[in-house]
Formats: structure tokens, C-alpha cells, sequence
């Protein structure tokens, strides 16, 4: 592949939160992950797991939980007397929370606890940061397997959608639901399928905006 098909590819991709009902094969779901897995990690700790809900009665259970922390979170809002932005969360939040409802297949990203051989042999003996910041190093290289993922997705053809909404809201639930143990950080769920929507595309910032050269 030469440089400006991969970069139609990057250009192109859009988060689609409206899929057709065709389903999505346990191969295609396969072959994401093949490409996922990679994507670069600290020391190649590869701290990144993926569970595929390709089952659409659970992928409806988790929309239920998601809104229903949703309604619980605006109704203590509304308690401590912010009625208006109890209504923002559950208007506008709310759909962009539950987004992957429609999808035949949701992705739930875990990152793994940080562990090699620097760590160990090195950085924890001279104290090298604190804890938390090896758990975001989790986070961080399960971002990076993310985007691979999705660009690989919009190559065959499919759709993604990356949202946190079931994170933020109802972790708790998530997590116990799908029995994911306490040594994994829940990431990010992704939405896949068959794209019923082409979005347009959003604007971005200029890239002399965003980039100082240093020479």
C-alpha cells in the first residue's frame, strides 16, 4: 500500500452510530484483533485485552444498565438543585452514552496491569513514579491497539464507534456483568458493524495550530 491510499483510509474513518442488521463474523472480529494486537506497547508489555459481545440481547442488557445509571446520576443532579443540567446529561449525554445499541457486535477494551522486565529488575526498585502511573500505561497502549482496530475495521468495510458512556456511568455493573476481574481497567467499549450512515466530515484544527517545531 503506498502512502495516500493509507491516508484516505485515516481520513476517511468516521464513528458510526447507525448499523444495518447483517452480523458480523466471528472472522472478521478475529482478524481486528490480529491487527490490534499490533499496535506498539511500552517495553512490548502488550497490556491490552478484548472482549466481543456478539450476542444483541446482552449488548440491549448493557444499554439498559447504561441508561439506568444515566437516570440515577440526573436524578441526584436534580436533588442537589441542578434540574437543568440533570436534563443536558439525560438529553443529550444520554444518546451518545448508549450509542452501540443498534450494533451486532461491542467491543469492551481492558487494559492489563503494566509488567516487564524494567519494571521489575529497574523501576520499582528506585521507586521510578508511583503505582498509578503504571496503570496508565495500560490505558495508554490499549488506546493505541484501539485506533488499529478501527482502521483496520473501516478497511473491511465496517463501522466503529469508540464511546466511554458505559465506562463512566456504570463500570461497576459492566464489570460484574461480564465478570471482568479487578485486575483489568475497562477502557473503552467500541461499537462494530455494518454502517447504515456515511457522517460527513468534522472539521478539524489546523495542523500549524496544533504542531510546534522545535529545530
Amino acid at each position: 500500500m503506498n502512502y495516500e491510499a493509507f491516508k484516505q483510509i485515516v481520513l476517511d474513518r468516521r464513528s458510526v452510530r447507525k448499523f444495518t442488521d447483517r452480523d458480523v463474523s466471528v472472522e472478521d472480529v478475529k482478524e481486528l484483533i490480529e491487527c490490534a494486537r499490533y499496535a506498539p506497547s511500552d517495553t512490548n508489555s502488550q497490556t491490552w485485552e478484548f472482549i466481543a459481545i456478539m450476542n444483541r440481547d446482552k449488548i440491549k442488557a448493557i444499554e439498559q444498565m447504561t441508561w439506568d445509571e444515566l437516570h440515577k446520576r440526573g436524578e441526584e443532579a436534580e436533588r442537589n438543585g441542578l434540574a437543568r443540567e440533570a436534563r443536558l446529561l439525560v438529553k443529550s449525554f444520554g444518546p451518545y452514552a448508549t450509542a452501540f445499541s443498534d450494533a451486532p457486535v461491542l467491543l469492551v477494551l481492558l487494559a492489563t496491569p503494566y509488567n516487564s522486565k524494567f519494571r521489575e529488575r529497574i523501576f520499582d526498585p528506585i521507586a521510578l513514579v508511583d503505582d498509578a502511573v503504571w496503570a496508565e500505561e495500560g490505558i495508554k497502549s490499549s488506546c493505541l491497539a484501539a485506533q488499529n482496530l478501527m482502521l483496520a475495521a473501516h478497511a473491511k468495510g465496517l463501522a466503529t464507534c469508540p464511546m466511554t458512556g458505559p465506562v463512566l456511568l456504570a463500570q461497576h455493573r459492566l464489570r460484574e456483568y461480564l465478570s471482568i476481574d479487578e485486575s483489568r481497567q475497562i477502557n473503552m467499549v467500541i461499537a462494530l458493524g455494518h454502517p447504515s450512515e456515511q457522517p460527513g466530515r468534522l472539521a478539524r484544527k489546523e495542523v500549524d495550530d496544533i504542531l510546534t517545531i522545535v529545530q
